[in-house]
């Protein structure tokens, strides 16, 4: 029997569920307004111990709704949900009722109504109140029951929540009665925490992990703890790795301060965590020292470490921001983004910004740019950056890292630029192709012209590994493959690289620069190399999917070695020599390494330009392998061109 009724109650209220906005709203105002009779009547009774014929009531009853129904239009009740009411609809219903009842009293009370005892207007606002309350209580069980039932039916995945503090608690509130996720738990690490009820969810001990996915089938676990270290956070995703769950984290406290966090607010993963790299504080004043105040040159500024360079130069107060760029498109972007940086309320500081197309090939328009302007300050990110095609375009690669950082060097030192930063790879640290030569052949240049010059540029370059997410990365790659249901494409098992976030390393690189004094090659402490495999791995894992492989061939994501790209190796190297010397800041080194002496390089470099402009790629790599002495190519000549004309001659 029991049973029966509780049905009969959910079923009721299912077509009230159905209606339209409009018509549950009209419903709620036409039961305020029986509220507001009733409530007038019984505060009758109350005062009276009697009850009054309905002609007494008609003026009383009238004031009231009409203060009612404008009160409560006004201060948002209508506006609510009732299905979610809860003590915030109570307090609402409150601070309404305060303001209702100081105008209806001040009517019946103060001024008073023919045939109405004064008290009334004391009384009725109290009786409303708790008549008020207990109709949005009611609604909350009536039709919230049925709400959540249809929920847990039609919802997507079960999430557990790691973190039972603060924000976790938020994002439970902000998931709770959503259509995406269905939150059944907490897991916290605090065992003070273990066994209690938080929000009517049970906080479990991460021992416990194994046995909730299975039983309750959870396919998400949400990340809550946006204050602990990465290092931290870096071993609850070692822990997550072994599971079939997707993981997901919060933004931090000063994203979420401003509101409850929703669904929308969850992002993935960020990498940087899967990799467990602690950042350090970018420190003030090296931030400042070359920027703030001064005219600043970005070369290659839509790109990867470009466009975040530019980004922070414009936070930090430049007097004007010079965007270079070949990229039409890419130039457009950044100069658009910046634009919309300017346009955010509370901005202290408005970045002036010119973006100029220039190839840094063109000398003589990159020497007049700079000779209009006077930058203080130049950062040359502009290369060509992409392994593989620079080996299948070795001249058009060459010209543009080797003698485009030239032209950029040149003509700062005619106009006395006062800092000159060279972005470079650890690719330059004996490489095995012709863009890491390219790259080290360049910082020979700098280092060649910073010794041979009397000029007040200082000239350093600032090495480092690779960015995540940057166009090169095989981080979105791995994202769009798992995406697609894989396979994900592994040049080698045994590859490992250097990672590091754009933002970190832009920071480091206007760091080191304020660093410099002359001829500095910074390095950049990357930590540890990641295995590429293993993080291939972590990413499948860590999306909900498993690996398939020999030990499990009904797996979700394969993963296929497809052999070393074109000048391709195993792993990569910062240093030469083992003589990097700690600097002011603890993640950025200062390596002292060879150079030619800029009256040795000069000839060389003319012989080099010559082969280049005969598009001679055979003498050009021979030449370039004399300049950089640990150049070892990896495979046979690739270059596009080359085995066009070989193809044709035979």
């Amino acid at each position: 029997m029991i049973d029966r009724v509780r049905y009969l109650f959910r079923a009721s209220s299912l077509p009230v569920l159905d209606l339209p906005r409009w018509i549950k709203r009209l419903v709620a105002i036409s039961v305020d307004v029986c509220l507001c009779v009733v409530s007038v009547w019984i505060a009758f009774y109350l005062r009276l111990a009697e009850f009054v014929d309905i002609e007494r009531l008609m003026k009383p009853a009238l004031i009231s709704l009409l203060i009612a129904v404008s009160v409560f239009s006004m201060t948002g009740l209508y506006r609510a949900i009732f299905r979610y009411s809860g003590w915030p609809a109570i307090l609402a219903v409150a601070k309404a009722m305060i303001l209702y009842g100081l105008i209806y009293g001040t009517i019946i009370t103060v001024i008073g109504v023919d045939g109405t005892p004064r008290t009334i207007g004391i009384i009725q606002p109290l009786v409303l109140f708790f008549w008020l309350s207990g109709s949005r209580l009611f609604a909350r069980f009536w039709l919230g029951g049925s709400y959540r039932s249809r929920i847990d039916k039609d919802a997507v995945s079960r999430a557990l929540i790691y973190g039972a503090g603060s924000a976790g608690m938020q994002l439970a509130d902000g998931l709770s009665g959503g259509r995406d996720l269905k939150v059944i738990g907490f897991v916290d690490d605090d065992e003070r925490l273990q066994g209690r009820i938080l929000n009517g969810l049970k906080i479990s001990a991460p021992e416990s992990l194994p046995s909730l996915i299975a039983s309750r089938a959870v396919s998400h676990v949400l990340l809550a703890m946006p204050s602990i270290s990465r290092a931290r956070r870096n071993q609850i995703i070692e822990v997550l790795a072994k599971y079939e769950v997707t993981v997901r984290t919060l933004p931090s406290f000063s994203e979420i301060a401003d509101g409850k966090v929703s669904i929308s607010d969850i992002k993935e993963l960020d990498l940087d965590d899967l990799l467990g790299r602690e950042t350090v504080e970018p420190y003030a004043t090296l931030l400042s020292k070359n920027i703030t105040g001064k005219t600043v040159l970005v070369t290659g500024a839509g790109g990867s470490i470009g466009s975040e360079l530019s980004r922070q130069i414009a936070r930090l107060d430049p007097k004007l921001l010079l965007l270079i760029d070949i990229s039409e498109f890419a130039l457009y972007s950044i100069h658009c983004e910046i634009e919309r940086m300017n346009l955010i309320p509370g901005r202290s500081t408005q970045a002036k910004v010119v973006p100029l197309l220039c190839s840094v090939q063109d000398f003589d328009r990159v020497r007049t740019i700079i000779s209009l302007w006077k930058p203080a300050t130049i950062y040359h990110t502009a290369a060509y950056k992409h392994v593989p095609l620079v080996e299948h375009n070795v001249v058009e690669g060459v010209r543009n890292n080797v003698f485009g950082t030239l032209n950029v060097t040149k003509a700062a030192l005619e106009n006395e630029v006062q800092d000159f930063v060279l972005v470079s790879t650890d690719k330059a640290v004996r490489p095995t192709n012709v863009m890491g030569a390219t790259k080290r052949l360049a910082e020979m240049i700098l280092q060649a012209l910073n010794a041979e010059n009397g000029s007040p540029t200082s000239l350093s370059m600032v090495r480092f590994g690779n960015v995540l997410a940057s166009s090169g990365s095989v981080i979105p790659i791995f994202k769009s493959q798992i995406a697609s249901g894989g396979p994900i494409t592994l040049t080698h098992p045994e590859v490992t690289r250097f990672f590091m976030t754009i933002p970190e390393a832009a920071a480091l690189v206007i760091q080191a620069g304020a660093m410099a004094k002359t001829g500095d090659v910074f390095v950049l402490d990357m930590g540890q190399p990641v295995k590429i495999l293993d993080l291939a791995r972590r990413m499948i894992q860590l999306s909900g999917l498993t690996v398939r492989d020999e030990g499990n061939p009904d797996g979700d994501i394969a993963i296929q070695v497809v052999g070393l790209r074109p000048g391709e190796k195993l792993y990569e190297e910062l240093l030469i020599g083992d003589n990097a010397a700690q600097t002011a800041h603890p993640k950025i080194m200062r390596a002292s390494e060879y150079f030619v002496p800029w009256v040795t390089l000069k000839p060389e470099l003319q012989v080099l330009k010559h082969h280049l402009d005969l598009e001679d790629v055979e003498n050009s790599l021979e030449t370039l392998g004399h300049l950089v002495a640990e150049f070892e190519p990896e495979g046979g000549l690739v270059d596009r061109i080359h085995l066009a004309r070989n193809d044709q001659s035979s």
